[in-house]
Order: structure tokens, then sequence, then C-alpha cells
């Protein structure tokens, strides 16, 4: 495999260009109370990660010039550490990636307001910016504290919609070599009329291809489906804008390794999130697979009917 990359002039997926023979793997943790920060340490110790929860930011240089081997770190940050402010954690970033010793990510965990408080009312817990007063007032202060972090951050996930399990098994999917440095790829496919994806970095708009909901045969159907492939790849158009979107995004992943980027994501989006978007998505994380690049899949519009229907099948027993 990695003869057959050279000769195509691609670099290798397992570590970044010109990178230092031995960097330490360092993923900053951080998020709103309630986020999934503390199950997304937990992943990463399962993994191999050493994990440590609020950390002094302080302490963090001095881990790594006493660290001799370059064992993967997985630090977690929140506004409980007790010299944190968002200045702090913003110098701490920059330190951290101007090393060229370290490979480092800030991992940030958001969820929608409302998601937060139900899961605040749920625990019945008293949230650390607010112990006086209500979850939503502390929420919101912790939200609008970490703006500036969750702008520097290099992977995203909104767990709003996230069961545990899902979210274990995204990370795991992100940083499932062992903290190896490299570039993960995230291809998802999204609806334009429920809003473009958080946190993504390309976004490309298929609502040119012909669409499978007007074909009666089709519409209930996604595009996963062998048949609504087919429909779409009939289109006159695929064959060229496919190979020409796939193309792009080779090209342009070896300049983002050279930058240092550890996570790139793809958003597809089509009218319902369920055919062209969905189709068009598994056909080009394949493609991405096939020239040996890391890729994980997701389908939002699709994952968000499959939450919907086991709860609709509990109200009508009801």
């Amino acid at each position: 495999m990695p003869e057959r990359r050279a000769a195509a002039g691609l670099p290798s997926p397992v570590a970044p260009v010109n990178a230092p023979a031995r960097q330490t793997r360092v993923v900053l943790v951080t998020g709103p109370s309630g986020a999934g920060r503390t199950t997304a340490i937990h992943v990463l110790e399962d993994m191999g990660f050493e994990a440590i929860d609020n950390l002094p930011l302080s302490l963090v240089d001095r881990l790594l010039t006493t660290d001799g081997d370059a064992r993967p770190l997985a630090l977690g940050i929140d506004a409980r550490n007790r010299d944190f402010s968002t200045q702090a954690v913003l110098l701490l970033d920059d330190r951290l990636t101007g090393d060229p010793q370290v490979a480092a990510d800030i991992l940030y965990l958001d969820a929608r307001r409302d998601v937060l408080v139900n899961r605040y009312s749920e625990t019945r817990r008293r949230h650390p910016l607010a112990p006086q007063e209500t979850p939503g007032a502390g929420i919101e202060r912790e939200i609008e504290l970490l703006q500036p972090v969750r702008a520097r951050a290099t992977v995203l996930i909104d767990t709003s919609d996230l069961s545990p399990h899902d979210l274990r098994e995204e990370v795991e999917r992100l940083f499932h070599h062992g903290g190896a440095p490299g570039l993960a790829l995230s291809v998802q496919s999204f609806s334009y009329k429920r809003g473009l994806p958080q946190g993504v970095d390309l976004v490309l708009d298929l609502r040119f291809l012909r669409n499978p909901h007007w074909e009666p045969t089709l519409r209930d159907k996604d595009g996963r489906d062998g048949d609504v492939m087919a429909y779409i790849a009939g289109d006159p158009r695929f064959a060229d804008a496919s190979a020409r979107i796939r193309d792009l995004i080779l090209t342009l992943l070896p300049a983002y390794m050279e930058e240092g980027k550890a996570h790139l994501s793809v958003a597809l989006g089509c009218t319902g999130g369920q055919h062209r978007s969905v189709a068009v998505a598994e056909w080009l994380a394949k493609a991405l697979a096939a020239a040996g690049w890391r890729v994980s899949t997701r389908h939002r519009e699709l994952e968000r009917r499959a939450a919907i229907a086991p709860a609709q099948g509990r109200s009508s027993e009801t």
C-alpha cells in the first residue's frame, strides 16, 4: 500500500507530512457541562490515552516535559479547572500547536441549549457556574465563556441527538488509530431545510442532481438503496460532477495535512437529506477509503428519523 500511494503522489494517511518521528499526541477535551465531555474522556482513556480531567492548565507544560515516552494524552478542561480562563486555554493551544514535538487538537463537545437544560433537569445537578441559580443561567454563561475556544476547535461533535453509545462510536472513529497523528475524514449528508451541520469544513450542494423524491417507487427509500443510487447515477451530470468532487478533495488533502489538520469534515446537502446527499456521501466515502484515507460516514437526517421512530412506536402502544 505505501508503494502504491507513493506512486500515486499521495501522502500516507497515518502520519502528517514532515512530522517529527515521535510527536506526543495531545487532545484538549472541552465544551459546556452536560455535552458529553466526561464520556469522551473515558472513551479516549479506553483507547490508550492517558486521561487527566480538570488538570490545572499551568501543569500541562510540565507534564509534557517530564513524560519521556510519546503516550497520547487526553486532558479534560472546563470552567471548574483551578486556573481556568478563556485566555489561558487559547495561550495553551498556541503553545501546543507551535511545538513541533506535539500534535495537538481541541475536541469540543457541544449541544443545543434546550438539550443541555433537559439533561440538567433529568440529573437535578447544579450548574458549576450558577450553583444558586437555574441551570439555564449557568449554561448561558458557560456557552458565552467558551465561544472563543469553540472557534478554535479542530474536532467538534454536536451531541444533541447522540446517545452515549453514539458518542463513543464517534470518538472512536475520529481517534481510532491509538492517538497516532493523521487526518481523519468525516463525510456526512444533510438537509438544507434543517440548516447546515455544525463544525463542517467543506459544504457541497447536490440539489442540481435529479431528485428521486419525484419517483413514487423511490420516494420512501434512501440513498443507500441500489435503485436510488442507480437513478441518481443515471443523471447525465453525475459522472463528471462526482469525479470532480472526488478529485478536488484528494487534491486538497495533502495541503490540509501539511497545515497539521487532524480532522476534515465534508458535508453534502440536498433538499431532504434522504436521497441525493446520502447516495453521493456513500459513494464519496468509498472512493476516499479506496485511496487509503480514514473515512467515517454519517447521515444526519436518517439518524434523526431512526431516533424518532422508536418513540413513535412507544406512543402508539400506550
